[in-house]
Protein backbone atom coordinates (compact mmCIF):
# COMPACT_ATOMS: atom_id res chain seq x y z
CA UNK A 1 0.00 0.00 0.00
CA UNK A 2 1.24 3.45 -0.89
CA UNK A 3 1.62 6.46 1.37
CA UNK A 4 0.84 9.83 -0.08
CA UNK A 5 1.86 11.93 2.90
CA UNK A 6 -0.98 14.30 1.43
CA UNK A 7 -1.84 16.02 5.04
CA UNK A 8 1.80 15.98 6.99
CA UNK A 9 3.59 17.44 3.83
CA UNK A 10 0.54 19.98 3.25
CA UNK A 11 0.61 21.14 6.86
CA UNK A 12 4.89 21.40 6.55
CA UNK A 13 4.32 23.54 3.18
CA UNK A 14 1.77 25.82 5.05
CA UNK A 15 3.80 26.57 8.26
CA UNK A 16 6.78 27.36 6.05
CA UNK A 17 4.64 29.80 3.52
CA UNK A 18 3.33 31.65 6.73
CA UNK A 19 6.50 32.33 8.43
CA UNK A 20 7.31 34.00 4.46
CA UNK A 21 4.27 35.82 4.29
CA UNK A 22 6.08 39.36 3.41
CA UNK A 23 8.51 38.32 1.69
CA UNK A 24 8.90 39.53 -1.63
CA UNK A 25 8.39 37.75 -4.85
CA UNK A 26 8.93 33.86 -5.37
CA UNK A 27 9.91 33.75 -1.48
CA UNK A 28 6.40 34.26 -0.49
CA UNK A 29 4.95 31.79 -3.19
CA UNK A 30 7.47 29.04 -3.76
CA UNK A 31 7.76 26.72 -1.12
CA UNK A 32 11.57 25.51 -1.90
CA UNK A 33 12.60 29.47 -1.96
CA UNK A 34 10.44 30.40 0.72
CA UNK A 35 11.87 27.54 3.14
CA UNK A 36 15.79 28.74 2.22
CA UNK A 37 14.54 32.48 2.63
CA UNK A 38 12.92 31.16 6.13
CA UNK A 39 15.85 29.05 7.12
CA UNK A 40 18.28 32.35 6.83
CA UNK A 41 15.37 34.74 8.41
CA UNK A 42 15.49 32.89 11.33
CA UNK A 43 18.94 32.31 11.48
CA UNK A 44 19.33 36.30 11.00
CA UNK A 45 16.49 36.53 13.87
CA UNK A 46 18.25 34.10 16.39
CA UNK A 47 22.06 36.32 15.92
CA UNK A 48 20.43 39.96 16.05
CA UNK A 49 18.51 38.98 19.24
CA UNK A 50 22.43 38.75 20.33
CA UNK A 51 23.78 41.65 19.18
CA UNK A 52 21.04 43.88 20.18
CA UNK A 53 22.18 43.90 23.15
CA UNK A 54 25.29 44.66 21.87
CA UNK A 55 24.26 47.25 19.68
CA UNK A 56 22.15 49.47 22.33
CA UNK A 57 25.67 49.29 24.82
CA UNK A 58 27.33 50.97 22.72
CA UNK A 59 24.95 53.64 22.35
CA UNK A 60 24.25 53.60 25.80
CA UNK A 61 27.95 53.76 26.40
CA UNK A 62 28.79 56.56 23.67
CA UNK A 63 25.84 58.73 24.93
CA UNK A 64 27.30 58.58 28.76
CA UNK A 65 30.66 59.38 27.28
CA UNK A 66 29.18 62.42 25.49
CA UNK A 67 27.40 63.41 28.83
CA UNK A 68 30.59 62.92 30.90
CA UNK A 69 32.79 64.85 28.27
CA UNK A 70 30.88 67.92 29.29
CA UNK A 71 31.72 67.43 32.40
CA UNK A 72 35.54 67.56 31.78
CA UNK A 73 35.75 63.95 32.20
CA UNK A 74 36.16 61.00 30.15
CA UNK A 75 33.87 57.57 29.98
CA UNK A 76 36.72 55.30 31.88
CA UNK A 77 37.15 57.88 34.84
CA UNK A 78 33.48 58.54 35.36
CA UNK A 79 32.70 54.48 35.09
CA UNK A 80 35.65 54.15 37.81
CA UNK A 81 34.49 56.78 39.85
CA UNK A 82 30.98 55.40 39.79
CA UNK A 83 32.33 52.38 40.88
CA UNK A 84 34.89 53.51 43.42
CA UNK A 85 31.68 56.06 44.80
CA UNK A 86 29.40 52.53 45.09
CA UNK A 87 26.31 54.12 42.64
CA UNK A 88 24.34 51.54 41.72
CA UNK A 89 23.34 52.85 38.37
CA UNK A 90 23.66 50.86 35.33
CA UNK A 91 24.68 52.47 31.97
CA UNK A 92 20.74 52.09 30.61
CA UNK A 93 19.91 54.39 33.46
CA UNK A 94 22.67 56.93 33.22
CA UNK A 95 22.57 57.48 29.60
CA UNK A 96 18.30 57.80 29.89
CA UNK A 97 19.49 60.56 32.37
CA UNK A 98 22.45 61.89 30.32
CA UNK A 99 19.43 62.54 27.36
CA UNK A 100 16.39 63.81 29.66
CA UNK A 101 17.65 65.37 32.60
CA UNK A 102 21.50 66.96 31.65
CA UNK A 103 21.85 68.46 35.41
CA UNK A 104 21.13 65.34 37.48
CA UNK A 105 23.98 63.45 35.15
CA UNK A 106 25.66 66.83 35.79
CA UNK A 107 25.27 66.57 39.63
CA UNK A 108 26.25 63.08 39.95
CA UNK A 109 29.23 63.95 38.09
CA UNK A 110 30.14 66.37 40.10
CA UNK A 111 29.44 64.10 43.51
CA UNK A 112 32.09 61.05 42.24
CA UNK A 113 34.63 63.12 40.78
Amino acid sequence: MRIKRGYKARRRRKKVLKLAKGFRGGRSKLFRTAADSVDKALMYAFRDRKQKKRNFRRLWIARINAAARMSEMSYSVFIHNLKTANVGLDRKILAELAISDPGAFKQIAAQIS
